[in-house]
């Protein structure tokens, strides 16, 4: 049980640095907007329930994300 634990520990970090170096050249703007897309989703995900909720929640958080990531520089 503990060797399992380990192996979801390496592999929840490699996929975390992975994610992480694939954003490396995107604009600040496009950082807000996948950020906002990604947490409308999940929140559209528990209001909503459904895959509609998700799909919904992800737009209109990358919306919001690329509006407010427009000022920052």
């Amino acid at each position: 049980m503990k060797i399992a634990i380990q192996g979801l520990t390496v592999s929840a970090l490699a996929a975390a640095l992975l994610g992480m170096a694939g954003c490396s050249g995107m604009s600040t703007q496009d950082k807000y907007t996948v950020g906002g897309a990604a947490a409308g989703a999940v929140g559209g995900a528990l209001l909503g329930g459904g895959t509609l909720g998700t799909v919904g929640g992800g737009v209109v958080g990358g919306v919001v994300g690329h509006e407010i990531g427009k000022d920052k520089k």
